[in-house]
Order: C-alpha cells, then structure tokens, then sequence
C-alpha cells in the first residue's frame, strides 16, 4: 500500500504547482520530488515551514527551467546543487541530486547523479531521507524512513560513525531530533556513535553549534535530550562549564523560551556566560539576556510584594524581571503567578522630573543636579512612583546637603 501526502495544503498551493510545473517541463514527470521536513512533517501531522525540493535536473537546468516559467531564480548554493526558486514571494530550495566525494567533517565536495538511492544515502537521518513526488506519493529509498518516523526513532542512514564523520554537526542534530521527533530511549547505535566522536564537535563553527543547540532547547521538552548530552560527555564539550541539572529539570517545563532554559545550564555569573556567549557566537540580544538573568541587581522573588516588583521592573524591564522570575519560580521559591500578570499589565512610568524643573527652580547645571535628579528618582521609586509631590520633594533635595 503506498504512502502519500496528498492533500497536504503545501502541496496543493498554486505556488508550489508552479514550481513543480517548471522543473518538470524541463525534465520530464519525475524529475523533481519533495524531500526532507516537509514529507516527514506532513505524515506526522506537524507544520511545514520550508519547502526543499530534490531534482535530477542540473542546477544551470533548473535556474533556466525556472527562469523559463517566469519565476525568480537565485543560485544560493550553485557550486553544491542549490537554487532557490521563489514563487508568488515564497522561497523553494531545489537541489541537485548529489552524492559526497570528499568530506572533512565540516563540509562536502559533492558530485552530482541521477540516483535518488545515492541522494538518500548521504543524507544525516532515515525520517529525513523521505522523498514525495508531485503527486503526493511517497518514496523511502532507505527503507527505514517511514517507520522511523511512525514509531519515533532517530537513527542515522547508513553507518552511523560515517555520517557523523561527513559533518559532525550531525551529533548536535541527532540530539535535537531526537527532542523534537524521539519517542523512548535514543537509538543505542546512534548514540554510542556520538559518544565515540563527541570531540569533533570542536571542528565546527561556533555559529552552527549556537544555532544548533538553540533549536534543541526550543523543543517541547529536551530535558531527555540533555541529559543524554550529559551523560555522554557532548554537553561539555559545548559549554566549558555546565551546570548541573537540577535548575533546568525544573525550569524547562515553566517556558518554551530556548534561551532562558540554556541560562539554566550556564554558571549563575554574568561574567561567566558573557565568556560563554562569546565562544558560542550568540548574538548581542541573546548574550545580553542571558547576562541579565542572572547579572547584580534586584532579586525577583515570587514572595515580593506588590511596590517590590514594580520598582524591580522599573530597574531591570519586563524582559529580565521575568527572567529572573521564572529562575525563582524554578528554585522553588513559590508560585509568581499573579507577578507574571504584573509584569504585562503595569508600564513603568517615566521619570517624572529633569533638568529643566530644577533650572526653573533656581538650581544651577551641573553635577548637583545630577545629585539630585539620582536621589529623586531613588525616593521616587521607594514611594511607588507617586502621581504628584514632585516640586516639593525637589526643594526638598535642594536644601540639603550633597
């Protein structure tokens, strides 16, 4: 009985027809087929963000077969294969059939062919390597694609070490899909594999590692993943210094949020993970969060009253104050459900006074005004940010000593 995916609103779009339509007028029905998350996810009933296709078609062949149809092409990745076709604004990846002549880990020098056993074979996973054609029909050329898939296994096309040594990316993805698509005790092949090459981590770039472990802290749950990584030794060649896995064991299931749940695996130091933040490559907001999580401050406590947590977010902002909140909700420290609330419904207000009202008040530019403006906004803050008062408390400030 075949497989098919028909009926898929990806596959039904008259973008994706279009493209189809112009690869297959240029090489014939069959030239082109659908391949990677987008069959896998519709069997599974998951969203489809990106469309790649895989083509016998040459990619000069397929920029002119686009080009042809009046569609857009942009060679993205020619000297490997990719073009990438855009059809009523919406990006395609097509690329040539290819199988890997040289690898070092990193990157491959890849010939193309017009087998599709050979494309399937040098891909990373069996529930990857799953290919549909135009019509919907579903193709497995490793055997194993489909009832991986079905039953959640992440097991590696072929033997496991070679596909690790092609790309040792492919560790880092092992463990992330098996958080996102895993069912049960990780592939023990697989797995020992990634243990064996653990240090050819190190060989990649820090961006595509960062990127990579972010993906995996965004899945549903990857504290199994995790500890997996723990365990066999790949989590410390990532971070140089992780923590243990109390904090995110509580954490994870509190947020979705990727980033805070990796502030649960660094030292509680802002120094210590902007060193981190710097080896990963995280970018600027990223880095700056996860410092802000853990940096000097105000604590944030689900057990702060009312005053204490506005004159916190006044401080910190919404971002770190519920950062740090969600941190204390994990320790234990109670339930900060109703400082949650607080946080989207309360704006901190602006200051209420500057330069300007001490001048009009006879108070000459310079630093005591600078003095001032800082005392005031610190009383200010202790008193809860009050409406009115504020010419008093100023005159106040200006009688007394610095």
């Amino acid at each position: 009985m075949s497989v098919s995916v028909l009926g898929q609103p990806w596959l039904e779009a008259p973008a994706t027809r279009a493209v189809m339509a112009a690869l297959e007028a240029a090489g014939g029905d069959g030239c082109a087929r659908f391949v990677g998350g987008c069959v896998r996810n519709s069997l599974l009933g998951r969203p489809v963000d990106d469309i790649d296709i895989a083509t016998r078609l040459r990619p000069e062949e397929t920029m002119a077969a686009l080009t042809a149809a009046g569609l857009k092409a942009v060679p993205t990745g020619i000297e490997h294969g990719t073009v990438t076709g855009v059809s009523e604004r919406k990006p395609y990846e097509i690329t040539t059939l290819r199988r890997d002549v040289e690898t070092d880990g990193r990157r491959a020098v890849v010939a193309f062919t017009d087998d599709w056993a050979e494309d399937a074979a040098r891909r990373d996973f069996r529930l990857n390597a799953l290919y549909a054609d135009a019509a919907g029909t579903v193709f497995d050329p490793t055997g194993g694609g489909l009832a991986d898939a079905a039953e959640g296994r992440i097991v590696f096309v072929g033997e496991a070490e070679t596909r690790i040594r092609e790309d040792y990316l492919r560790i880092l993805r092992f463990f992330r899909f098996q958080a996102w698509y895993g069912r049960g005790e990780p592939d023990a092949t697989g797995l020992a594999a990634c243990t064996a090459l653990k240090d050819g981590v190190v060989r990649l770039s820090a961006e595509r590692v960062s990127k990579e472990l972010l993906k995996l802290l965004a899945a549903p749950d990857p504290r199994p993943s995790v500890r997996a990584m723990v365990e066999t030794g790949v989590l410390a060649v990532i971070l140089p210094d992780p923590q243990p896995l109390d904090l995110f064991e509580t954490l994870c299931p509190r947020t979705p949020d990727p980033v805070i749940r990796l502030s649960a695996l660094l030292p509680p130091d802002a120094g210590a993970i902007l060193g981190v933040a710097q080896a990963l490559r995280l970018s600027n907001a990223v880095r700056d969060r996860l410092a802000a999580a853990v940096a000097d401050g105000p604590a944030v406590s689900p057990g702060m009253s009312s005053a204490e947590a506005r004159a916190a977010l006044y401080r910190l902002g919404r971002s770190a104050f519920e950062d740090r909140l969600i941190r204390a909700e994990a320790r234990g420290e109670g339930d900060g459900a109703a400082l949650h609330r607080l946080a989207r419904d309360w704006t901190p207000p602006p200051m209420p006074v500057g330069g300007r009202d001490l001048a009009r008040l006879g108070c000459t530019p310079g630093p005591e005004t600078g003095r001032i403006l800082k005392a005031f906004e610190e009383a200010w803050i202790a008193d809860d940010f009050p409406a009115d008062g504020h010419e008093a408390r100023l005159k106040s400030l200006m009688a007394s000593p610095g």
